[in-house]
């Protein structure tokens, strides 16, 4: 059975968002300039409700990948509260993770609505993806320690952090400037992708809870099918593009991402000044 148009719409944009929230492209320039390109103006896969969707697929698939690693970091958070002090790497790396989601947090509570509103021009889009793009090559150029996870410090964890916050701006990237900060403090690869990952399932885990109530308040909601195609696709989609990095970032470089956020920003330009 052949798939309706908004169906179409809400398996790509699931696919869509799942693969961008996770490789270092921009999910959120990527849901933008989609619907912007193809002319799609239906108003149902442009509400908050089906956004949300999206983000808890994308949350299910990093808790997927990610179920060992967070039953143990949650036995260590645990710990602590028993015991009242940290011992031992996972204890520290739960700690450093919830200092680190803060400033995301703020940036998300104070600011979000703002940059909605105001970055959602594709020409402003191309601003980040190409100022990024650069920033990603620069930390590959580097001498690097290559320090691993387990001897990640809190101030390096901050900055990482705060490096998130930035990835509200579309065109940026969450996993994008959180891996390249772990880069410039002089983690190695697959230990800055593997925080940059764990960093970032508390602030989808939030951002999802915050807008939940629009997933049964919203327009359109009715339509079920559209709001289940988008979840189902984001997060095998999301998983997908998790197992994917993680095993591609050991051996290789961050620069053929560059390279695509590069021929991205040229392909907007370009299209604006053709039309």
């Amino acid at each position: 059975m052949l798939l309706d148009n908004l169906s179409f719409q809400a398996l790509i944009l699931g696919i869509v968002q799942g693969l961008t929230e996770f490789l270092p492209i921009s999910s959120s320039a990527h849901l933008i300039l989609f619907p912007w390109f193809f002319g799609w103006t239906d108003t149902l896969v442009d509400t908050l409700s089906f956004d949300v969707a999206l983000h808890a697929g994308t949350l299910v698939a990093i808790l997927w990948y990610f179920w060992s690693d967070w039953i143990e970091l949650i036995r260590g958070f645990l710990r602590i509260l028993g015991r009242r002090r940290v011992v031992g790497a996972n204890e520290r790396l739960i700690l450093y993770i919830i200092l680190a989601t803060i400033p995301a947090a703020l940036a998300g509570l104070f600011l979000e609505k703002t940059v909605a509103e105001t970055f959602r021009n594709p020409l402003l889009i191309s601003l980040p993806l190409i100022a990024f793009s650069f920033l990603m090559i620069y930390a590959e150029k580097r001498p690097n320690p290559a320090r691993p996870l387990n001897k990640i410090t809190l101030r390096d964890s901050i900055l990482i952090g705060v490096a998130q916050a930035v990835a509200l701006l579309p065109g940026v990237s969450r996993s994008g400037i959180t891996i390249t900060a772990g880069l410039f403090r002089g983690y190695e690869r697959e230990a800055a992708t593997r925080f940059s990952f764990l960093l970032s399932t508390p602030a989808i885990a939030g951002a999802a809870t915050l807008h939940l109530r629009h997933i049964f308040s919203g327009p359109g909601f009715q339509d079920g099918h559209i709001f289940a195609i988008g979840f189902f696709s984001s997060a095998v989609s999301g998983y997908l593009a998790i197992a994917f990095l993680m095993k591609y970032l050991r051996r290789h470089t961050l620069n053929v991402f560059a390279g695509y956020r590069l021929l991205l920003a040229a392909f907007i330009i370009f299209w604006i000044s053709l039309k």
